[in-house]
């Protein structure tokens, strides 16, 4: 059965961002989580390692290839959902430069995709396709896949069934990592209509508040 191991990058110095197709590199604390999070995978007969082009998953998998003696695969299809003219801003900022976008954006999510940014049915056809690879390609394989939290929330809820509130809660943290051995939900190509989509969009300020209730979320953090 084919192993997939879902690993969100370590920490930049853009935490608390919209931080999509941005490129930082890892912080001092980020680099600091590599160790421990290099020790937690080695229990796992990794095969094969890929990551997003982006620096910061780069840098996440070097050291997990080098333990295991494998060539790290770079993808542009694992990159985060791109936020367009929000990318590097604070929530607070855009409410305060573009109130009137912001109020829309929150009033019509998810229809409403981000301002000059990717099409939410183009990210989502972008993330299953992309698993698909893995699943049919390299079928009866252990994979890790370094990528981004937005990335692997649409993963496990969209493809193997996870609930929305358990995707949360297994990627919310920076080197966090979630492996999935099960068949997938999913039976063939998928692709729905933003109107159906509901997983919450992974971007980087999400984590700087760590308790919240479901109402203050959609209200205040759903991006």
């Amino acid at each position: 059965m084919t192993k997939l191991i879902f690993i969100r990058h370590a920490e930049t110095d853009m935490a608390g961002t919209f931080c999509g197709h941005s490129d930082p590199e890892l912080n001092a604390h980020g680099i600091s989580q590599l160790p421990n999070l290099v020790e937690q995978l080695k229990c796992w007969p990794i095969q094969e390692i890929y990551s997003s082009d982006l620096r910061r998953a780069k840098q996440t998998a070097q050291p997990i290839a080098a333990h295991f003696q494998l060539e790290c695969k770079a993808r542009k299809e694992l990159r985060e959902i791109y936020f367009g003219r929000w990318e590097g801003l604070r929530w607070s900022e855009i409410e305060m430069t573009e109130p009137e976008e912001a109020s829309c954006w929150i009033e019509e999510y998810p229809k409403r995709n981000f301002p000059e940014g990717e099409a939410t049915n183009d990210f989502l056809e972008r993330v299953v396709n992309e698993v698909e690879f893995y699943l049919e390609k390299r079928r009866g394989r252990t994979i890790a896949i370094v990528t981004h939290a937005g990335f692997i929330q649409v993963a496990l809820t969209r493809i193997f069934g996870m609930s929305e509130e358990k995707s949360w809660n297994l990627t919310r943290e920076y080197a966090s990592f979630v492996l999935v051995d099960s068949p997938p939900v999913m039976k063939q190509k998928w692709v729905e209509d933003c109107a159906g989509f509901s997983v919450r969009f992974s971007c980087e300020a999400q984590y700087e508040q760590r308790e919240r209730s479901e109402d203050e979320y959609r209200n205040e953090t759903r991006r």
